[in-house]
């Protein structure tokens, strides 16, 4: 199995300072290619301490220089709000500057103060989405973009440096509500999870995604999903547990804060009535919403967490698993600690699992004309 790490950029207690913070987060995600991952991905949010990584392919950018083999993604470009003829620049050209080693990863954007910042109404996110993932990925492919809708008004220009590989077989989309699912597999794009629901819930998604993807996308293997995972790895079962619940319990409660679940937004947003309920749940009881998100996580000894993560796979049959180490404020060191003990104890097994994780054999493209 393909496994990588991705970097959280947090600062909720503020006791650094976001300088401080990002040396941290580079010095660990430098660890990743000598302890033997796969890949570095990296998220994408803006205006809070949440997550402080508001540009993804900058950041990849530098870890392009910084690296040798791992794969870079992002998990994810949030398309409504960029240009989609930036987007399909920016992706061209890391991975030009990479040799081929982006992973694309795109979703449409769940936070209402980031919608509001960028002056974008969150009622046509679904809308805008598609049709910037339309153009963005047919743009990717013929080597220029040229997309005529009714919010993305592209006449035809080249995309300069020119994609020289196919991106198909290496897009994913992050999605949780069941209206998503197909929207991906029409869009040619694997299903990233970042989970928020019980495994039966998420195996229900994916397979509204594959039979989706088998209607339309007639002939073309459908990547195996991507699961991104908050993990606390310790040779002591009980003092994970104890880290796990303060700690990625504290994380979720920062979830809860930047998207201001329990609001009453949601169920008066187009496209986003599904979370209504999740909002529900956490406005009734948000302590035990958070602990049954600590609980979805795979923490424990090595084994407890080789075992979590064979028991997810049976409901979402996961090619790539992206490991988050250091959240929330836990103490670098500790997170350091969890992440070379994965490294040396969890990461040799995950790889005698499925080989063919994330495909490396896209094929060249012909120059655009």
């Amino acid at each position: 199995m393909h496994v990588g790490y991705s970097p959280v950029f947090q600062n909720l207690s503020g006791e650094l300072t976001d300088r401080q913070v990002y040396a941290e987060e580079v010095r660990l995600t430098e660890l990743a290619e000598p302890l033997g991952f796969d890949s570095i991905w990296t998220t994408e949010h803006h205006f809070t301490e949440y997550e402080m990584i508001p540009s993804p392919t900058q950041f990849l950018t530098y870890m392009a220089g910084r690296t040798k083999h791992v794969k870079l993604g992002t998990m994810v470009i949030v398309l409504p709000w960029h240009d989609p003829m930036r987007v399909a620049e920016e992706v061209a050209m890391l991975d030009v500057l990479s040799n081929g080693r982006m992973v694309l990863g795109i979703g449409r954007g769940l936070g209402a103060v980031e919608f509001e910042g960028f002056r974008l109404d969150m009622n046509q996110s679904r809308d805008r989405f598609v049709e910037c993932a339309e153009a963005v990925l047919t743009g990717l492919e013929q080597g220029y973009v040229e997309y005529d809708g009714e919010h993305v008004k592209q006449p035809r220009r080249a995309i300069r440096p020119a994609p020289f590989r196919s991106f198909r077989g290496r897009t994913y989309g992050a999605g949780n509500s069941s209206d998503s699912m197909p929207i991906m597999a029409r869009l040619g794009a694997g299903m990233l999870v970042v989970p928020q629901k019980r495994w039966d819930e998420v195996a229900e998604g994916i397979r509204m995604h594959r039979e989706e993807w088998e209607r339309v996308q007639i002939g073309v293997p459908r990547p195996r999903s991507v699961l991104v995972g908050f993990c606390i790895v310790d040779k002591d079962a009980g003092r994970a547990k104890d880290l796990a619940a303060e700690y990625i319990g504290r994380y979720y409660k920062s979830v809860i804060k930047h998207y201001n679940i329990g609001g009453d937004h949601f169920g008066q947003t187009k496209g986003y009535e599904q979370y209504s309920a999740m909002s529900k749940a956490v406005k009734q009881d948000a302590a035990r919403v958070t602990e049954k998100f600590v609980n979805l996580m795979p923490w424990g000894t090595p084994d407890q967490v080789i075992e979590k993560l064979h028991t997810i796979d049976k409901y979402i049959d996961m090619g790539t698993f992206i490991a988050h180490f250091a959240f929330a404020g836990l103490p670098y060191e500790q997170a350091e600690r969890s992440m070379r003990l994965f490294a040396s104890d969890v990461l040799p097994a995950l790889k005698e699992w499925k080989a063919e994780a994330t495909p490396d054999n896209a094929p060249q493209l012909q120059a655009a004309e």
